[in-house]
């Protein structure tokens, strides 16, 4: 399954690693080849350590493979086993605390009510979902990462953009998640005796070392790690549920309550959306025959019960709030606080106030490794796409980089973790959004009216799902589209959302009319955004057909 591979026989390099044209093995000789001048080069003393780490990695079957294109036969059998594997993937990710600490927001920051809140975050994980679910299906079929996919539609040059818009997607999300996870152990420790620093640098240590090993072994860490997760979030839901609120109507008029549902919607649709940027990353492996409806669906079932539970959690911890002043207290410490005081606090016959209380909270906070191992697995792969010399350098160097920038970042914000939610988290899912759009417009009134050429190694000649594509061609710029089409539809997008954004440091002129606040329309901004870019791209893209035939 992980062995390297190069598309067309042509010499290639897995992070660094040349490849032989004709075993697709690869060749350790004692010096390398600069493939962009030519001349040969003697490696450095590093580039010879990460060389044997390497070949270290083939030798146990783990992936030393960066972003080439997975070819059919390297590929894992299909069975029952694979559809399992993607429920527990989703699963894991998502059963952790960061989702909980968003739910938060919809009582705590909105003033919505209970009912209000969770129907919301209902809704907007199922939008957000859909989206993600749609991406991964073209994970078998390809064998291409996400990004490389986005060259087919938006070309070489125009996906770098998007490239760096996932990569701080990714290092965002891993920041939030190392905040939380450090606010729980802090609080957790012996009269705090563990700083936040700690936590979070122990955490970021442990997501690290699972992604420098691979999809294998972040495939097999996530059939296990729900489990535990799955059976403390329960104990939490069922300790501390007689305290959730639910009686307390929205506060504010009608108006503004309007607005502020449209916000929090906003929010739980984006930290769901924000997945479609790397969704085809852990399927590659999958057979081109993967039937697209059976990943689908199972991709949006685990994401949408892992979304619900959660956040349902979170809503409720944070709507007794205002009652319980041991919830409150916690609050005012940190979001991570709340959740270790769900466990302690209780007021039921089943007090957790004890050592095991915090040793469930303990649980939590280590669950978040699951939630940090996909950007970080990703971040790695995605660095690679922008551009060909990035790909030289191994994806187990650019998960270190991301790491580092990650961590740092959280060390920095680890005092505005509200601030970051509400403000990071509801711009960065403008663009995704678009982008699925665009792509999906693109799919539907381009690719089969074509007849894009279908490659040879993909479908065997059979007519299904991706078969408008030429797979081989992810690493060729100049047979992918020039993207300019796609590339103008995006910022027209862009625009059309930015006229709808409101935020602390700028409303815009829509959002100004929903609500006191203005609604901080990620629910309007995302839709219109989304409408201007599929409107203005047929018509963009037909031009462009017309102009330069790819």
């Amino acid at each position: 399954m992980t062995s390297p591979a190069t598309d067309g026989g042509e010499q290639g390099s897995v992070g660094g690693v040349l490849l032989d044209p004709e075993t697709h093995s690869p060749s350790y000789s004692k010096s390398n080849t600069n493939l962009a001048a030519g001349t040969p080069t003697r490696p450095s003393r590093l580039a010879t350590y990460i060389r044997d780490f390497e070949r270290t990695l083939i030798k146990y079957n783990l992936e030393a493979r960066g972003v080439q294109r997975v070819l059919p036969h390297e590929t894992d059998a299909l069975n029952f086993r694979l559809y399992l594997q993607t429920f527990f993937l989703w699963i894991s990710i998502n059963l952790a605390a960061q989702n909980v600490t968003l739910g938060m927001l919809g009582p705590y920051i909105f003033g919505l009510s209970f009912r209000d809140a969770a129907l919301c975050a209902f809704f907007g994980s199922l939008i957000g979902a859909i989206g993600v679910s749609y991406v991964a299906t073209f994970a078998p079929v390809s064998g291409n990462r996400t990004l490389i996919f986005a060259r087919y539609v938006f070309g070489w040059y125009p996906t770098k953009l998007l490239v760096v818009l996932e990569l701080i997607v990714l290092l965002g999300y891993s920041m939030i998640d190392l905040v939380i996870a450090g606010q729980i152990l802090s609080a957790v420790s012996v009269n705090g005796s563990m700083s936040l620093v700690v936590g979070i640098i122990v955490v970021a240590i442990v997501g690290w070392l699972i992604t420098t090993f691979g999809i294998s072994v972040f495939q097999s860490y996530s059939r296990y790690a729900y489990i535990p997760q799955l059976i403390v979030f329960s104990i939490l839901y069922g300790v501390s549920s007689h305290n959730y609120d639910l009686s307390t109507p929205s506060h504010g008029d009608s108006r503004t309550i309007i607005g502020n549902r449209l916000s929090f919607l906003s929010i739980t649709l984006a930290a769901a959306v924000t997945y479609s940027g790397g969704a085809a990353d852990y399927f590659v492996y999958y057979p081109v025959h993967t039937p697209p409806v059976a990943l689908f669906s199972i991709t949006l079932v685990s994401l949408l019960f892992s979304f619900t539970f959660t956040y349902c959690i979170g809503i409720g911890l944070a709507s007794g709030i205002a009652a319980i002043p041991a919830y409150s207290a916690a609050y005012e410490t940190s979001q991570g606080a709340l959740i270790v005081a769900g466990f302690t606090e209780s007021t039921s016959p089943s007090n957790f106030n004890t050592g095991f209380g915090k040793f469930l909270s303990v649980v939590v906070a280590l669950g978040l490794i699951a939630n940090l191992v996909a950007p970080t697995y990703s971040s790695g792969v995605d660095f690679q796409v922008l551009g060909k010399n990035f790909q030289k350098i191994p994806r187990v160097v650019w998960n270190s980089v991301g790491v580092i920038i990650y961590t740092v970042c959280a060390l920095a914000g680890r005092d505005h973790l509200a601030e970051i939610f509400t403000n990071f988290l509801a711009l960065m899912g403008y663009w995704v959004i678009i982008w699925v759009g665009i792509t999906t417009v693109d799919q539907i009134f381009f690719r089969s009216r074509y007849g894009f050429k279908i490659g040879a190694d993909v479908l065997g000649g059979r007519r299904g799902w991706g078969q408008s594509y030429d797979w081989t061609i992810w690493n060729s710029p100049e047979k992918l589209p020039h993207g300019l089409a796609a590339l103008t539809a995006f910022l027209v997008g862009w625009i059309g959302a930015i006229l709808c954004m409101a935020q602390v440091w700028y409303i815009g002129p829509i959002a100004r009319m929903v609500g006191q606040y203005g609604a901080d329309v990620e629910q309007m901004g995302n839709f219109v955004g989304l409408s201007w870019a599929v409107l203005v791209y047929p018509p963009l893209r037909w031009l462009e057909l017309r102009k330069f035939g790819r």
